[in-house]
């Protein structure tokens, strides 16, 4: 099969003519950042999971995923009848026993009782006290508000299902700060403890951005022996967490000759780009690729020379070869 690609490689490389409008680029060797890849997935620097408190029904849902919100906001609604009842027999104990102990204390002025009796009224006073205040506790927080602004992240639960005390309902995040959180290995520690700086790339998405700074954490996990390298992020709308992201580690510079990424064609195993003659014609070039660097260039190992013009669009390249060559 790897034949049959660089037999097809060969014959695109005949001369054909191409329009002028192409975007070319001559390539030269140039100073470039050496880094080292990592992948990483990205996550909001604040995020919070609004949990159920009290037990009940989600009786009212006004909130999905990717919706926004704003700090105090309802965000859903509980059953509160087994709530409002355990505060109605609460607030009844609290009446009893504040007659109890006022009565208890209306008899000690009289010494009709003990010192004992007032101190076990006062201390039955208090508890109902404790549990009337648990109670309303408990009747408020059957109401769900947003505990900060930002953007629901997921539902963890749907209308009509019955929440308990500690399961998630809702998560929210700030969708102006975000970071990727990547793994690095124990071995590269040492090298990583002086990197500045980093780029991340979004390979789904097409796009590097420039780290806005490197922490590293300091503490590696005991079973796989690495450790926590958090990059942060510019602003970026189309970001969200839990995407998946490559980060590089600047580690150095090299002189090198690159091409960038959008020019290269696979096929396979094979990669090439599409150069252009300085009469305008057009060919096929088969590479010898090596690392990813900088943003978005990688680094040529065989197959170009200074000065070559390489078409950063090789899809239009394609065509104008094809309309030239009938």
């Amino acid at each position: 099969m790897l034949t049959n690609i660089r037999l097809a490689l060969l014959v695109a490389a005949w001369p054909a003519l191409a329009g002028d409008s192409l975007p070319v680029a001559a390539v030269a060797p140039h100073r470039v950042a050496v880094t080292f890849p990592v992948e990483a997935v990205v996550e909001a620097v604040q995020q919070a999971t609004v949990a159920a408190q009290v037990a009940g029904r989600i009786v009212e849902v006004r909130v999905d995923a990717g919706q926004a919100v704003k700090k105090g906001e309802l965000l859903m609604r509980l059953d509160a009848r087994e709530a409002a009842e355990a505060a109605r027999a609460a607030e009844a104990l609290y009446v009893n026993a504040k007659l109890a102990y006022e009565r208890a204390v209306s008899l000690r002025q009289q010494k009709f009782v003990s010192p004992a009796a007032i101190d076990k009224a006062k201390a039955d006073f208090d508890a109902a006290a404790a549990q009337r205040s648990a109670a309303g506790a408990n009747q408020s927080h059957a109401t769900i508000v947003a505990p900060i602004s930002g953007v629901v992240a997921r539902r963890h639960a749907e209308l009509g299902e019955m929440a308990a005390p500690g399961r998630p309902l809702l998560t929210i995040y700030e969708p102006g700060g975000l970071r990727v959180s990547a793994p690095v290995p124990q071995y590269r520690l040492a090298a990583l403890r002086s990197v500045k700086a980093a780029t991340v790339e979004f390979p789904e998405l097409g796009r590097w951005v420039e780290g806005s700074s490197v922490q590293l954490l300091p503490t590696a996990d005991a079973s796989t022996h690495v450790s926590q390298v958090r990059v942060g992020l510019p602003p970026l709308a189309e970001v969200t967490p839990g995407l998946f992201a490559r980060v590089h580690f600047v580690v150095g510079q090299a002189v090198k000759l690159t091409v960038p990424a959008g020019a290269v064609v696979r096929r396979g195993e094979v990669a090439a780009v599409y150069v252009q003659a300085a009469d305008g014609r057009l060919s096929l070039r088969q590479l010898r690729l090596g690392e990813t660097v900088g943003s978005g260039e990688i680094e040529v190992l065989a197959g170009l020379t200074t000065g070559e013009k390489v078409v950063l669009d090789p899809r239009r390249a394609s065509i104008a070869l094809r309309q030239n060559g009938q």
